[in-house]
């Protein structure tokens, strides 16, 4: 099924352009690095610019530009602060794009109730500084310092899933301002209701495709007593998943637990100045009381022995945490710095926790036999696991390589019962994995699009085909 309009001729933009500078001044810019800005995002897929950036301020504003799009016909691209890696935020037809960086309060923390209402622009950090006083905090982190709207409408997670879930988990409702401009609210405070559709779990997760979020309310959780990290190295990436598998079997409640291989703990070392030894390791986290964390500790430190693991080095000490959890924030920049002038290209699949150690152990296979430089770590408590291809951009062969050797990997994924991807999305980088992953199920999807924007100018060119 098709979406309506795909071959629609893109209006002329000034009519619209001089509109929105009338109404907005200059929070509308038409300035070229800040075009070229809001067409890209941080991978390797290449820019297309908007027409126009606009920076609206609040709810009224956005459905007031939502309007103005539709009158003349222009697509619109919400952006947050463009850490996404699979091209959701390109202009593909070019239009309107709506930074919602200046609509960053928090609105309302209910402490009692353990939820927050923010602006779709507030980013992870933010209200984290926020709330840190008032000993909550929200747990979803993956790893950018990614606006909450941004966050929401890709269903990040990151590496805090393996025990507080996602996005999908911790997002309670949505206000929504639709193709057409009007306002709406999605789900409440209630911590459960079974009034009508779930309309928020039908916008967490669409890409921009459906409406543009403009405000997110949030589950939020205490401040553990206790946090402590550890650090253990293994001869080989199938001992240190194993140890995971166990851990996860064992229902051990680690809060993160993560895998980096050996060259991903080369190349960290070198740009964060850790000592680490250079093998497949596991970062891990444990929140609880002090007596749970220190029982938490000695069980994993068993479980990582059986499987032959190394030192295991742990520390309470917020500052060693920091440095070690920025320092797997960082992979992806450590990565690229192994080989100057290459692009990222970064993968993820999910799989069945007992599949996980066979997937990552034949993935390995496959990015030596073809010749990529690529290094392999993840949310592996999830069964969550990225692949960073650093290829040269101006050379067609290898980019031929990386692109079948992600086909390949998608491809083993799904035989394994998992997903094209457990947290990127898909954008227009994995369009084609779509079909491949839910057959005729995406036709329901198109329906839907078609049903609420049914002249396809939400974010056109993502997660379908045009």
């Amino acid at each position: 099924m098709a979406i309506a309009n795909t071959t629609r001729r893109v209006p002329e933009p000034k009519p619209l352009i001089d509109a929105l500078q009338a109404m907005l001044g200059d929070r509308c810019s038409v300035n070229p690095g800040i075009l070229d800005r809001h067409g890209h995002d941080e991978s390797y897929h290449e820019t297309h610019k908007p027409d126009v950036v606009v920076f609206p301020e609040n709810t009224e504003e956005v459905a007031a530009i939502m309007r103005l799009a539709r009158k003349h016909g222009s697509p619109v691209i919400p952006f947050g602060v463009g850490t996404s890696l699979e091209g959701h935020v390109a202009a593909m037809e070019g239009g309107v794009s709506i930074d919602m960086g200046r609509m960053n309060r928090v609105v309302e923390v209910n402490a009692e109730d353990l939820d927050v209402l923010v602006e779709a622009g507030v980013t992870r950090k933010q209200l984290n500084n926020y709330l840190r006083d008032q000993g909550l905090f929200f747990p979803i982190d993956p790893g950018a310092d990614a606006t909450l709207g941004g966050m929401a409408s890709t269903r990040a997670s990151g590496t805090n899933a393996v025990r507080y879930g996602t996005m999908r988990e911790n997002v309670l409702g949505l206000t929504i301002v639709t193709p057409d401009g009007r306002i709406m609210k999605t789900g409440g405070r209630a911590r459960k209701s079974a009034a009508g559709y779930d309309l928020t779990r039908l916008f967490v997760g669409s890409e921009g495709t459906l409406g543009v979020i403009t405000e997110v309310r949030l589950r939020l959780y205490g401040i553990p007593e206790t946090m402590a990290a550890a650090v253990t190295p293994f001869a080989t990436i199938a001992d240190a998943v194993n140890t995971v598998i166990r851990v996860i079997q064992s229902a051990i409640p680690v809060a993160r637990i993560e895998l980096l291989d050996e060259f991903q703990m080369k190349a960290s070392n070198s740009y964060s100045k850790l000592d680490y030894a250079e093998q497949p390791t596991l970062f891990i986290e444990f929140h609880g009381s002090e007596a749970a964390v220190a029982e938490q500790v000695e069980l994993v430190k068993a479980i990582a022995a059986d499987y032959g693991g190394g030192e295991f080095r742990w520390s309470v000490k917020p500052e060693e945490r920091t440095k070690l959890w920025q320092a797997r924030h960082d992979a992806y920049y450590a990565g690229m710095s192994m080989r100057p002038g290459s692009k990222g290209w970064p993968t993820d699949v999910c799989v069945p926790i007992s599949r996980l150690a066979d997937c990552i152990v034949e993935t390995r296979k496959d990015i030596e036999a073809c010749g990529l430089v690529a290094m392999i770590l993840g949310h592996v408590g999830d069964g969550n696991f990225h692949t960073t291809i650093l290829v040269d951009p101006n050379d067609p062969a290898e980019l031929k390589r990386a692109e079948d050797f992600n086909d390949r990997l998608v491809d083993r994924a799904l035989a394994m019962g998992g997903t094209c991807t457990g947290e990127h999305g898909i954008g227009f980088g994995k369009i084609a994995f779509l079909e491949r992953e839910h057959g005729e199920a995406v036709g329901l999807m198109r329906l839907i699009k078609q049903t609420l924007d049914p002249e396809n100018r939400m974010n056109p060119g993502k997660i379908f085909r045009s």
